[in-house]
């Protein structure tokens, strides 16, 4: 789950375990059917939480789903924040992020199978993957590395192929998935406006390992 700082006394801080334990179960919930029909007995005790508890934190269903997809998300950004630290250059940040995206699908399945059901809805996102990205796109575009277009039309088609690589991933496992994300990392970047040697070369750089 995404990390946050620690409330300061026993209270807060059981309380704030208590809302980790049912985002957890949600996001479990999320992964594994993507049905948010469960009743809400059946996330508390998914959550091993009080039935009464619930409503401590949230005010619905709906409203703890929403928070469970939101959490997922900022851990995928925060992900990628660790591993693409000392990267400058925003053509290898974009194809980075789709070779890293691609091997998440093995190394934090339920997190990609949140990021499969409903990222879709979360492209323009304030929060998680897509606030990172723009910022990676709007840099790009002022430096010249990328063409000048609008930086939140650029984040649609970015965000829209990266969804079309993790559905890949997940309803294809039979396909490489390390040469599908390069692949689609170099149209990307030719996409955005880089020569297609440049895109060659960026999309092949090394990556860091994952965990």
């Amino acid at each position: 789950m995404s990390t946050s700082a620690l409330p300061s006394n026993r209270f807060e801080r059981r309380r704030a375990e208590t809302r980790r334990a049912l985002v957890r179960a949600a996001r479990q919930i999320l992964a594994e059917t993507g049905d948010t029909n469960a009743s809400i007995q059946a996330i508390a005790e998914r959550a091993d939480v009080g039935f009464g508890s619930f409503y401590n934190h949230f005010e619905s269903k709906t409203e703890l789903f929403e928070a469970a997809v939101v959490d997922a998300l900022e851990e995928f950004g925060q992900n990628f924040d660790e591993r693409l630290a000392g990267i400058d250059d925003p053509a290898e940040l974009v194809a980075a992020g789709f070779r890293l995206s691609a091997r998440m699908a093995v190394s934090h399945p339920e997190l990609m199978q949140v990021l499969r059901r409903r990222g879709l809805g979360h492209i323009h996102s304030d929060n998680g993957l897509a606030r990172r990205a723009l910022r990676d796109l709007q840099v790009g575009i002022a430096s010249g590395r990328f063409t000048a277009v609008d930086p939140t039309v650029a984040l649609s088609a970015l965000g829209g192929t990266l969804l079309s690589l993790v559905e890949l991933r997940f309803a294809r496992p039979e396909v490489d998935g390390d040469e599908a994300a390069v692949n689609l990392a170099e149209m990307v970047l030719r996409m955005l406006g880089l020569p297609a040697d440049d895109a060659h070369e960026v999309a092949r750089r090394p990556l860091p390992d994952l965990d």
